[in-house]
């Protein structure tokens, strides 16, 4: 057993914070709800034994992709639990909403995918842009890549530069993809090329797009605050106002918009996150909160810090 507070030093001034205990030492009899934050290939198995009236979202890779040869392929073995990977619901929850409520097994989307979808599922699905020669450059804080002691992470390795990382290969591509796909109704293979910046937390997707025939940058802003007008914690921006990091730094939102491209017939699509909430830990309460009932906004409404 240990102290949250050993691991988590913030926490030492919160309340009522239950200690750190191993899995086979948790009478899980008086929980109803799991949060996963097991590193990719480990939750599979983990969830596999767990008691069925659990509900869980998961935060790793382990369930979303929907097909497990794909899993297997990008990850780099067999899925060890197929059978609950056709339970699994994929929990990107402005989308899937209706299917996360009922479900017992979330998989919470990874946080590049986040940043993409919620803006380009909805211009694809309405044929407003094409589905071929989607371009997208993403930049992410270092805390995307977790809290362990790696030399690529440390101080001088990161201060005062960008890097570019997992070119061609990065293991969110054909999650992004899964879900392009299902908004155009057919494949979707997408550019995409991830950078590390030399910020802790923060997340920007730019993305560049071909118009559709007879399509403007106006139609696209207007299907976004169509499709986004009542949802609490995605925001399309007032025109010509340039989505910042820093204003989503802590919070649960997204904050998007759309720019003409100098290059006729093209357009440029802006979205940011914060890495560490609406890319991780805040979507999966988000999820929980509707798996269980709750209102979905419980505990999220919180605005960005600032400065």
């Amino acid at each position: 057993m240990q102290a949250f507070s050993e691991v988590f030093p913030h926490l030492v001034t919160a309340a009522d914070v239950p200690s750190l205990v191993k899995i086979d030492d948790v009478d899980f009899a008086g929980v109803d709800a799991v949060f996963c934050c097991l590193p990719h290939a480990t939750t599979q198995k983990i969830i596999k034994a767990l008691p069925e009236h659990l509900k869980i979202v998961d935060l790793s890779a382990d369930f979303r992709l929907a097909d497990v040869n794909t899993y297997a392929e990008w990850y780099g073995g067999e899925h060890a639990a197929p059978e609950l990977q056709k339970e699994a619901v994929y929990g990107l929850t402005e989308l899937y909403r209706d299917k996360i409520r009922p479900a017992r097994l979330v998989a919470n989307p990874g946080c590049y995918p986040t940043s993409v979808q919620l803006p380009l599922y909805p211009l694809l699905k309405s044929k407003l842009i094409l589905s071929d020669d989607i371009i997208i450059d993403s930049k992410s804080g270092v805390s995307g890549a977790g809290r362990s002691a790696k030399e690529a992470n440390l101080y001088v390795e990161i201060a005062e530069g960008i890097n570019a990382y997992g070119v061609t290969k990065h293991r969110h591509m054909p999650e992004i993809e899964q879900g392009l796909s299902e908004a155009a109704g057919k494949p979707v293979t997408i550019s995409f090329t991830p950078h590390l910046m030399p910020i802790s937390r923060g997340m920007q997707s730019t993305m560049y797009v071909k118009l559709a025939e007879g399509a403007s940058v106006d139609d696209l802003r207007a299907k976004l605050i169509e499709s986004y007008a009542n949802e609490p914690f995605v925001r399309v921006l007032d025109k010509g106002v340039v989505p910042h990091t820093r204003h989503v730094r802590g919070s649960n939102f997204c904050l998007m918009n759309v720019f003409p491209d100098r290059l006729s017939g093209r357009a440029i699509v802006i979205a940011v996150i914060d890495n560490l909430v609406k890319g991780a830990s805040g979507q999966a309460m988000q999820n929980l909160n509707l798996v269980m009932g709750y209102p979905e906004t419980t505990s999220l409404m919180q605005l960005a810090m600032f400065p």
